[in-house]
């Protein structure tokens, strides 16, 4: 049973059509963080990665570990940015508050600032269906990549590939980024009630 509630759970972040195509320009926000700063889009530098997260989706658990590894490895070249677009009104939500937030951001070392999108405004203007999803950006803004970390899903044992490592690479190189990527895997974003 422990195996079967994440998959029930869980959704492909490319199902549809994403609002955001390759090529198409960063959505730009201004979100209150973690350290009560607002980050502003337009003050990010060189290429970024965006990453929807949430506080208690075991897929983020399960992978934030290697985002931290990457968000260091890049530090400098890469901005990496944190965004929390789960509602927080239901009970069962209320660890997705910027306090939960905040919690979950220290205990896991983030390495990069981690913001809440309140309104859902960003996350729509992403199109993000799920927690992790990834989108890279880059020099000029565009949208070169969207997908998933990498094929070991919620086990680092299991990695053979690292999609975004390589994106990263290509993207940093000014090449293109080989292949179709292939979706996140995820807890589905928490919307407001109408």
């Amino acid at each position: 049973m422990r195996l079967l509630l994440p998959l029930l759970m869980a959704t492909a972040c490319l199902a549809g059509e994403p609002p955001l195509k390759p090529g198409d320009a960063m959505p730009s926000f201004a979100l209150v963080g973690v350290d009560g700063k607002v980050l502003d889009s337009k003050a990010l530098k060189g290429p970024v990665l965006v990453t929807f997260l949430s506080v208690q989706c075991p897929y983020v658990k399960a992978t934030e570990g290697r985002i931290n590894v990457l968000a260091k490895a890049y530090q400098g070249r890469v901005a990496f940015v944190g965004i929390n677009a789960n509602e927080s009104e239901s009970a069962h939500l209320r660890v997705e508050t910027l306090e939960g937030m905040k919690a979950r951001a220290a205990s896991a070392g983030y390495a990069f600032p981690y913001v809440k999108d309140e309104a859902q405004t960003v996350v729509k203007a992403f199109g993000a269906l799920c927690t992790p999803d990834f989108f890279l950006f880059d020099a000029a803004g565009r949208l070169a990549y969207h997908g998933r970390l990498d094929d070991g899903g919620g086990r680092e044992a299991d990695v053979k590939r690292q999609e975004l490592k390589e994106a990263l690479e290509a993207v940093l190189a000014g090449r293109p980024i080989v292949g179709e990527p292939r979706a996140s895997m995820g807890c589905s974003i928490k919307w407001k009630k109408k």
